[in-house]
Parts: structure tokens; sequence; C-alpha cells
């Protein structure tokens, strides 16, 4: 399968439940993979944004600015995710993102 055949299927597989989190970063990481990056962002905002934040968004989203050069969101992005993880109790990726946020500096 192509990866815009990836993207459509995504793509209507959303237009079914667009709430569907795990579907909406499936999508965004696809869309980072044909370089849309900016669509890509706007669906990782979203997830971040969700009433329970999804926080394997602000791991790829941090990567993805880290990638563009814009180390200001991408420290941003780490740090607010960092903080959600902790809320979620998920230590792991916590520990990850406090990894790649030493690395910025």
């Amino acid at each position: 399968m192509t990866a815009i055949n990836r993207r459509q299927k995504l793509e209507s597989m959303l237009a079914a439940s667009p709430h569907d989190q795990m579907l909406r970063y499936m999508l965004a990481m696809e869309l980072d993979k044909e370089s849309d990056h900016e669509r890509s962002l706007e669906l990782f905002r979203s997830l971040m944004s969700d009433t329970a934040p999804y926080v394997p968004a602000f791991l790829m989203a941090g990567q993805l600015f880290a990638r563009l050069e814009r180390a200001e969101e991408a420290r941003a992005t780490y740090q607010t995710g960092i903080t959600e993880a902790q809320k979620q109790k998920n230590d792991h990726a916590a520990g990850e993102m406090t990894g790649f946020l030493q690395a910025l500096d």
C-alpha cells in the first residue's frame, strides 16, 4: 500500500470516527512521512488539546519541531508533555521526553 493510499484510508476512517485519537495520531504520523509538516502538527496539536490529551502526540510533535529547527516550540511541547505524562502516570513517556528536552539544551 502506498503512502497516499494509507493516508486516504486513514482519512476515510476518520470521517466515520473523527474523535478517534489513534486514527488522528496515525494520520499525523503519515502526514509527517509525506513532509506535510504543518498539517501533521495541526493534528498533533488537536491531540494535545483533547480533554484527555494523547501523550504520544507531545513526543512526536516535539521531535518534529526539533527536526524543523523550531527548538523553542519543541522545548515547550516537551515540557507540557512531561507534565501531562506525569498526570497520566506515564513515567516511560515522561522519561523519554525529558531525555529529548535535555538533548535540545
